[in-house]
């Protein structure tokens, strides 16, 4: 079982810890995972505390203290700003031993953390970032991409609306590199289909709370979808607005990529109903997802996991196995030793079930197309989608040869 057996320190939104004694040898020192998440912003149910127990709760499934293996975990609040975040994991590293950075929901962060976690021969775990780049041209031997990337949702997503009807798109997009991927990305898998994008407008981010502008070039497009490419609390807020502007009227349909179940959950299934949206978990998919939920649902506040925070878990769980596997002083020893033992081995957790860890850093699984129910339709507590469809591990990703990822051999 995992420990946190030391006085925390806070300094830049981080739960640092205190600096252990210089005599203890670095085969005897704890591993440790720095969870880098927005623990007070907009991402915050998307991302921060319920990450940081699905991180928790892999440690405490695997139990490595048997194998004589201490997992001690650091929390840091990256506030969205890439100098936060960077300038506090080159101390986690430098300073507090930290061997692996996880979550780090933003893509600008994860593209810089990339970079330091390359220089120090340590690793990160990406599951919270989006952006498909970071398994493309940007891909680093020290880095693996869980969960989602902007391909995958824009391919679930955009294909089955255009195939739908909704041929005509005006695009909302977050100004930052998430957003700008995800723009091209829908673009492609649109025009790709025979639809067409109409308009699209960038919005600053963080720090935009009104919406009504965008929506209104939106409605002036006369798109028969309004895609709308930002997540957490900027997704929750635009979708209530475009409601109360009617936005979904005559026939206006609304898509959210992404879309978290939690994003759900904060709009109402009243607001919500009929949208569709791709997550590659869901906590009631199947007997394993299910059996997932019951062990990390008392640590979580009442925030149910999302497919960023079931990442976070497969991705630490996949981590600590490569560690064991290796033992503790060759893993702490090397970063880029650790990545190519995880690739070498297959992936299989409650959460995703049996995956592949590629060349390029992308972990594959299948992905889903989900359907937000009506009021009427819910069982319970969050108990909010209906399966519309399942794309295969093998179609679900960009194809391995696609990317330009420097990593992959002709």
């Amino acid at each position: 079982m995992f420990q946190i057996n030391r006085r925390h320190l806070m300094a830049g939104g981080a739960a640092l810890l205190a600096p252990w004694a210089s005599a203890r040898s670095q085969a005897a020192a704890p591993l440790r995972i720095g969870v880098l998440a927005d623990f007070s912003g907009p991402y915050r149910d998307t991302s921060g505390p319920t990450a940081l127990a699905c991180a928790r709760q892999a440690a405490e499934d695997l139990n490595l203290s048997s194998r004589g293996i201490t997992v001690e975990f650091l929390q840091g609040d990256h506030q969205n700003k890439p100098d936060v975040a960077l300038a506090m994991s080159r101390r986690w590293i430098d300073q507090d031993g930290v061997d692996m950075i996880c979550e780090v929901n933003n893509s600008a962060i994860a593209l810089a953390v990339a970079g330091l976690v390359q220089e120090k021969n340590k690793v990160q775990v990406n599951t919270g970032a989006l952006s498909a780049i970071l398994t493309g041209e940007r891909c680093s031997a020290n880095t693996v991409h869980w969960t989602a990337d902007t391909w995958m949702l824009a391919n679930t997503v955009g294909r089955a609306t255009v195939r739908n009807g909704g041929d005509s798109w005006f695009l909302i997009v977050a100004d930052y590199a998430f957003g700008h991927q995800m723009e091209r990305d829908l673009t492609r898998f649109v025009t790709g289909s025979g639809g067409r994008i109409a308009g699209s407008v960038r919005f600053p981010f963080p720090g935009t709370t009104d919406f009504a502008s965008y929506l209104v070039q939106a409605q002036a497009s006369r798109a028969k979808v309004v895609g709308l490419l930002m997540a957490g609390a900027d997704m929750v807020n635009c979708i209530k607005q475009a409601r109360e502007f009617g936005v979904n009227r005559r026939g206006v349909k609304l898509a959210g990529t992404p879309m978290f179940v939690t994003d759900i959950h904060a709009l109402g299934l009243e607001t919500a109903q009929g949208l569709l949206l791709s997550e590659a978990f869901y906590w009631d998919l199947n007997d394993r997802t299910r059996a997932f939920l019951e062990r990390v649902k008392p640590k979580v506040a009442g925030n149910w996991p999302n497919q960023e925070h079931a990442g976070t878990y497969s991705g630490v769980l996949h981590y600590l196995k490569a560690v064991a596997d290796m033992g503790l002083p060759a893993a702490r020893a090397s970063g880029l030793a650790v990545v190519e033992r995880m690739k070498a081995m297959p992936t299989d957790d409650d959460c995703f079930g049996p995956g592949t860890l590629r060349a390029d850093g992308r972990k594959i699984h299948p992905s889903y197309l989900f359907e937000v129910k009506a009021p009427g339709e819910s069982r319970g507590p969050w108990d909010y989608y209906r399966l519309a469809g399942t794309v295969s591990q093998e179609e679900a990703f960009r194809p391995l040869e696609e990317g330009g990822c420097p990593l992959v051999k002709g």
